[in-house]
């Protein structure tokens, strides 16, 4: 029989996050625990549909008069409205003035890759300047995009903080004009986010230079439980009338991870710019996938446009976040009665889905095989994955993988 035609391809390595948990499916341990996962989990370590979610499905369900015609290329339009007052605030000038352009997007991936894209064919600099580090997608999506990556420092892995000097020289070196990713809160995989006093700075810094903000904003009110407080970052560089670039998504703050439910703003100096952008950014969509999906973005609407429904969300979404909150206050508070060596202060200042923990490859590795916990490499997890019953076997796992391995 003739050889295949792709006989030569070579297999592929896995996703270094999505890799995880294949590893970790394949463990026959009863004991065994996830921590790889972006994605909350109960205090039971199941997934949570949120109750406003089901409720705005319920209604969408019920709604004899709703069909399933094709949404515009820049997807529904509600939901583009409700997206942008969301993270710009409901009083935003911009908004009030149109110089906002929000489309629909495939979550923050996808609103990312629309941006991106929309930047190599538009933007007169093609070089994008990323955190180091930052999440493992931003690099491939940036370059398959067309654009040129580069890195700037972030982390200080001896302070376990941000390294905020490095961070502005490393913007201060880059070319005028050049774009700059910015976690807009819960810096992942670090949780470590800059002080609002430190964002200004980052902000004039930026502007001096005509550097432009493209932020990704994947846990507004997910991070500190407060939408308003989450979204700070992005309403100061707003606020100055200046142009930037955000991408949301509610996969993490409504749950809604498989619905694939993000937007694309761009903030633009005039609505007439505004609307320019806005018919480029159909060209890009259009031969990439037509049109968005539109169950999740009605869901999201459903609960942005009533009163009742947005208070009942901004309910869980605290729940949720108070009790990432109160996982790592816990891991904490386990590692000190152990006197695991080492100060682990960081665990409860850093903020989000996510710790990083300032293990090393073979300390990870070491707790995998010897506890069945899994992680990255890169010593991160995800505090969403933990819960009181688990917290005491991390603890040991962490305590022996510190004390034997070092």
């Amino acid at each position: 029989m003739a050889d295949s035609v792709f006989a030569t391809i070579v297999r592929a390595p896995e996703d270094p996050i999505l890799g995880v948990t294949v590893a970790y499916n394949k463990d026959p341990s009863p004991n065994k625990l996830n921590l790889g996962v972006g994605a909350y989990r109960t205090e039971e370590g199941k997934p949570l549909i949120l109750n406003v979610v089901r409720r705005a499905e319920q209604l969408l369900v019920n709604d004899q008069s709703r069909v399933k015609e094709y949404l515009p290329i820049v997807g529904l339009a509600d939901f583009n409205k409700e997206s942008a007052k969301l993270i710009f605030g409901a009083d935003s000038p911009a908004i009030q003035e149109n110089r906002v352009t929000t489309v629909q997007g495939l979550s923050g991936t996808g609103s990312l890759r629309v941006g991106a894209e929309f930047l190599a064919r538009h933007y007169h600099q093609h070089t994008i300047y990323i955190p180091q580090p930052t999440w493992g997608n931003h690099p491939k999506i940036f370059t398959v995009a067309g654009l040129s990556v580069k890195t700037y420092r972030y982390y200080d892995p001896a302070t376990l903080g941000l390294d905020i000097q490095g961070f502005l020289e490393d913007l201060g070196d880059a070319p005028s004009g050049a774009i700059v990713l910015l976690h807009a809160c819960a810096h992942n995989p670090t949780g470590v986010d800059p002080t609002l006093e430190q964002w200004e700075q980052i902000r004039q810094l930026m502007r001096s230079k005509a550097l432009l903000p493209f932020f990704d904003s994947a846990y507004q009110g997910f991070a500190s439980g407060s939408l308003d407080a989450d979204a700070q970052s992005v309403r100061m560089f707003v606020a100055d009338g200046g142009e930037c670039l955000a991408a949301q998504s509610y996969a993490k703050n409504m749950g809604l991870y498989g619905e694939r439910v993000g937007a694309l703003s761009i903030v633009c100096k005039t609505a007439d710019v505004a609307s320019r952008v806005e018919s480029q950014l159909k060209l890009v969509i259009r031969p990439m996938y037509s049109n968005p999906p539109l169950h999740g973005a009605s869901i999201v609407a459903t609960i942005l446009k009533d009163r009742d429904m947005f208070n009942e969300w901004t309910l869980e979404l605290k729940a949720m976040a108070d009790r990432i909150i109160s996982m790592r206050q816990q891991l904490f508070d386990a590692l000190c009665a152990r006197g695991t060596p080492g100060d682990w202060s960081h665990i409860i200042k850093q903020i989000g889905m996510f710790t990083f923990t300032g293990l090393n490859r073979e300390q990870v590795t070491f707790m995998t095989e010897e506890y069945h916990i899994y992680m990255t490499s890169d010593g991160r997890i995800s505090m969403a994955g933990l819960s009181s019953r688990t917290v005491p076997q991390l603890a040991d796992a962490i305590h022996a993988a510190v004390t034997r391995v070092g």
